[in-house]
């Protein structure tokens, strides 16, 4: 079966409609000659200096720089001390706009997903293209009525409105 990589060209449009995208594609890594493929069921938007649970919203800085970076190339962080966090970012440059890979089909939770595929500060602002080792290959169509949508997890210090936004995504399988 032949696989076909997403082009860095589908991650530079509107954040909402890359994530729902991403849903059924496969988040895909080469690490010491083997290859690690998943099916993305969970993902979270994260879209602008406006919005109050982005990184983005402090302004730019040395950490979040890749996210005001090329559409397609990865925003990869540290957090809580102990987790990897694995982004995308979309929209033209110079908007930051990001999705945050949370869940695989047979991974649940971005602290996991990194952690199993081996995912670290080495890939903060690379393209997700074969070259870097961590891809993103176009999956199974989700229809719209299969999307599901909440708020995002864990940004409840964005304030009510912002934490109260479904902009988390996700598929049953």
């Amino acid at each position: 079966m032949v696989r076909k990589i997403l082009p860095l060209s589908f991650f530079n449009s509107d954040t909402e409609k890359v994530a729902k995208g991403l849903l059924g594609a496969f988040l895909v890594r080469r690490y010491r000659g083997k290859i690690l493929r998943y099916e993305i069921t969970e993902v979270e938007v994260y879209d602008g200096p406006k919005d109050r649970a982005s990184h983005a919203s402090r302004g730019k800085t040395v950490r979040n720089a890749p996210m005001w970076g090329k559409a397609g190339y990865w925003y990869v962080y540290f957090t809580y001390g102990m987790h990897f966090m694995l982004n995308i970012v979309t929209r033209e440059e110079g908007h930051p706009g990001a999705v945050l890979i949370r869940g695989t089909k047979e991974i649940k939770g971005p602290a996991r997903l990194t952690k199993s595929l081996h995912i670290d500060k080495m890939l903060n602002a690379k393209p997700a293209t074969f070259e870097s080792g961590l891809w993103i290959e176009k999956g199974r169509v989700i229809s719209k009525k299969d999307i599901h949508s909440s708020p995002r997890i864990g940004i409840d210090s964005a304030g009510k409105f912002w934490a109260g936004k479904k902009l988390r995504f996700f598929t049953e399988f």
